[in-house]
């Protein structure tokens, strides 16, 4: 499998979070989940409670400044897998690879994996 590109990391760098973020609450919502449980796995993954969260989405940041202010769990590492082509775990670029984090823990939320899982705690 491919490892990303310069070209793909600056891309995903550029993001605004708050552009993407309404299509994590409809891929849950959609599959029986809640905003609620997004926002726990968010601040499993960030550190960010929902307050700080709204902040984020309301000054239109990038990932890279979202990533800046988050302080990344220790079980992150624990996130493995495939997620846009890529295997998590042979991402070298740290802000990638927290990115792919926070998109597999979405989608595994979305496929209805239990929460104690998602969060890496059995």
């Amino acid at each position: 499998m491919p490892t990303t590109t310069p070209a793909h990391d600056a891309r995903v760098a550029k993001l605004i979070f708050a552009s993407f973020y309404p299509h994590y609450v409809t891929k849950v919502e959609k599959k029986g989940r809640t905003k609620e449980e997004l926002h726990q796995v968010l601040e499993w993954l960030t550190g960010f409670n929902e307050e700080k969260l709204q902040q984020l989405i309301d000054d239109r940041v990038t990932v890279e400044e979202f990533f800046a202010q988050a302080t990344i769990n220790p079980n992150a590492h624990l996130i493995k897998g495939v997620i846009c082509g890529y295997r998590i775990e042979d991402i070298e670029t740290k802000l990638t690879r927290e990115a792919r984090y926070m998109d597999k823990l979405v989608d595994e939320l979305a496929k209805g994996r239990k929460m104690e899982k998602i969060l890496r705690q059995a």
